[in-house]
């Protein structure tokens, strides 16, 4: 199977196809839709009706278009940018070019064959929309609650703060109304909120996030979840040097962001959680490593009761 490699950026995308016998045709489009027809276009004078397409998970910018080649019978991989930086390093590739890290792409492809990527159904995809709208409303909210609190210094400039704060406001209840209705609609989406919900921690929010951001992927195990939360510790351990264990942080940090606040509450709250935080303390581990751990076990129980189907048990949660 021929393969494609794709560097996604904001205004455009480059291509590199990869054939059977290791050459390289090379294309640019634009990130539109009218650039996604260019590309089938392109293919078709290729010859190519089938190819492992390969992109770096970027935010927005990538997913309408490896929706659309999904969609058009393509295998779509999409890939995390630290994987690619590090291949790009055990190949000893100093330049960096669009084209060159679309060519790069194509060679991990071919000899990693990396995991089909499934896209989330429609309504989980939805979903996600207003969660990310409802984050950065919220971030636009604190930007001028910032500016009001810094004292503008004309009366006009306050005023103008003050109505751009009430109109977010008004946008962001609007927006959690929407969510709120959107798993209300989805029987599946609404069964999974209710079992998160019966973790001490997790609220309506955070599970909503959790659904859109987290648990819309194929997860084999909790571990598999917490690795791409970004909340398990990296070792770093050679020799005589033992540094301390800090979070991985490669997942999405909109993940660690919504789970933060919650593995607070459920320390106060969550019987399992603290008997983790007494472990921990015992051990001479520090607050921050308490937290860190508190998130991720979070993640494992979220994992527990959507893979069991049954709504949370303290006496089945180990510390």
């Amino acid at each position: 199977m021929d393969v494609l490699g794709i560097d996604i950026a904001k205004a455009k995308f480059d291509v590199a196809l990869r054939r059977a016998d290791g050459k390289l045709r090379r294309k640019s489009c634009a990130n539109s839709p009218a650039g996604f027809a260019e590309l089938s276009r392109w293919l078709a004078q290729q010859q190519v009706t089938r190819a492992h397409v390969a992109l770096e998970a970027t935010g927005t910018w990538g997913e309408a278009l490896a929706l659309y080649l999904s969609d058009a019978g393509h295998v779509v991989s999409v890939l995390n940018p630290a994987v690619i930086h590090a291949f790009a390093a055990s190949q000893l590739k100093r330049a960096k070019t669009d084209a060159i890290d679309a060519a790069l792409i194509a060679a991990y492809t071919a000899t990693q064959q990396p995991a089909a990527w499934v896209p989330p159904p429609r309504e989980v995809r939805a979903l996600q929309a207003l969660v990310r709208r409802l984050d950065a409303l919220q971030e636009m909210r604190t930007q001028e609650t910032n500016r009001l609190a810094a004292g503008p210094g004309v009366d006009a400039v306050a005023a103008s703060i003050t109505t751009v704060l009430a109109t977010l406001e008004a946008e962001i209840a609007a927006v959690r109304q929407q969510m709120q209705d959107h798993l209300d609609q989805h029987p599946g989406l609404r069964a999974q909120r209710e079992l998160l919900t019966t973790i001490p921690g997790i609220g309506e929010a955070t599970a909503a996030i959790l659904l859109a951001e987290l648990f819309n992927k194929p997860f084999a195990s909790a571990r598999q979840a917490a690795a791409f939360a970004g909340v398990v510790p990296r070792v770093h351990e050679s020799g005589t040097v033992h540094r301390r264990g800090r979070m991985v942080k490669l997942g999405p940090s909109r993940l660690r962001k919504a789970l933060y606040f919650p593995a607070l509450t459920a320390l106060r709250c969550n019987p399992a959680l603290q008997a983790l935080r007494s472990r921990l303390r015992a051990a001479g581990k520090p607050p921050m490593v308490i937290v860190g751990a508190a998130m991720r076990k979070l993640v494992h129980l979220a994992f527990g009761v959507l893979k069991s189907g049954r709504a949370y048990d303290s006496s089945y949660a180990r510390p």
